[in-house]
């Protein structure tokens, strides 16, 4: 660091892993944070010259060892007599068992009942506690002295604690064995020699591996802490690019969208003219199903001669007004003919006129006829 103040940009990183990584709880800061706040960088040297990899103040840290260090010692002689406690209640609870089974000889009788008679007034003599005036009297007006005349006899308790000692260590031993064929289940087959040289070594062992343990929580630790930041590294840069392509489709979009729109319209016309093209062909395939090429050739003869049968039509509607008009004048002459019928010589001339009028319109019919005929 440069004069001892400000954080330099290569010195960055190596503060957050030193400092945030290992003496002050994991926090999400990057070399920009910290070159951004060049004083917060020195607050973190100065935190770290007073504190250790737990966190915790020096002078602290230092109580708190040695407070640990009491407890340990404290929790070892309390471990000792309580494994020595056991270690006596099983041998008396192996006793019970085998009276049920078995006849001891007198001098285990002896052994377990002067044990178990010692180790009851021990106990009932603690529960009573040392005695101090203006106390309330113990239950049942009992006193230490009422108890130790309950001891076994010196003679007696001598032979036991004797006996005991050996019992103790050959319990114990059985217990040791037990425990290295679980830690080690090859030691099973092995003789009590080479059991007892491998439980020398077995404190050794644990320790290493008690202290292999730690260290392996110890990296998971790191690793735990690295991959956080691993995460929110990760999770700024993908920020950042969600950023980015939220900019580039805004500033593309409005480009490409007309473009677009303008493809889609041809796309569109090109299937509309497609789509008319194919019902043209449809249309025309219905067509050239219904009119064979003989209906077309009759078709194509009619539509020639209608020019024909207009004139023909017309000129019957012209002989036909004439043939009208001829019944007309046959009619007014029939009529002159009955007014004159009473006349002689007049009348006859009237009757040869009326049939030469008849005899052409007879003429006219036929020719008309004919001419119909001849255009059927």
């Amino acid at each position: 660091m440069a004069s001892g103040d400000f954080c330099l940009p290569g010195e960055g990183m190596e503060i957050l892993q030193q400092v945030c990584s290992k003496q002050l709880p994991p926090c999400n800061l990057n070399e920009e944070d910290l070159l951004q706040n060049p004083y917060f960088s020195k607050l973190l040297l100065s935190l770290s010259q007073h504190v250790d990899e737990s966190g915790l103040s020096l002078t602290l840290a230092k109580e708190q060892a040695q407070a640990r260090k009491e407890i340990r010692l404290h929790r070892t002689a309390w471990l000792r007599s309580e494994i020595l406690q056991r270690v006596i209640q099983e041998l008396l609870v192996d006793y019970y068992v085998k009276t049920q089974d078995t006849n001891l000889i007198p001098e285990d009788k002896k052994f377990h009942e002067t044990l178990e008679q010692r180790l009851l007034v021990t106990e009932l003599t603690r529960l009573l506690g040392p005695s101090q005036e203006g106390e309330m009297p113990s239950l049942l007006g009992l006193e230490k002295e009422d108890l130790l005349e309950l001891m076994p006899p010196s003679e007696d308790f001598g032979w036991m604690r004797a006996r005991l000692q050996l019992e103790v260590e050959e319990q114990l031993k059985k217990k040791c064995f037990t425990l290295l064929c679980y830690h080690d289940p090859s030691s099973d087959t092995d003789s009590e020699t080479l059991k007892a040289a491998k439980m020398w070594k077995l404190a050794e062992v644990l320790v290493s591996e008690k202290q292999q343990c730690q260290d392996t929580k110890s990296q998971q630790k790191e690793r735990m802490v690295l991959l956080e930041k691993q995460i929110a590294t990760y999770s700024q840069v993908l920020l950042r690019c969600l950023a980015l392509l939220h900019r580039l489709l805004q500033e593309h979009r409005l480009k490409t969208q007309s473009e677009l729109d303008r493809i889609n319209a041809q796309y569109l016309e090109i299937k509309c003219s497609a789509m008319v093209l194919k019902l043209r062909m449809e249309e025309l395939k219905i067509l050239s199903d219904t009119y064979t090429a003989e209906k077309v050739e009759v078709h194509r003869l009619i539509r020639s001669q209608i020019p024909i049968l207009s004139c023909a039509w017309a000129l019957r509607g012209r002989l036909e007004g004439a043939i009208r008009l001829q019944e007309q004048d046959m009619e007014k002459s029939q009529q002159v003919l009955n007014t004159y019928e009473v006349l002689g010589e007049e009348f006859d001339r009237l009757v040869k006129e009326y049939t030469q009028l008849k005899q052409a319109t007879e003429n006219k019919c036929w020719a008309l006829q004919e001419f119909n005929k001849a255009y059927h």
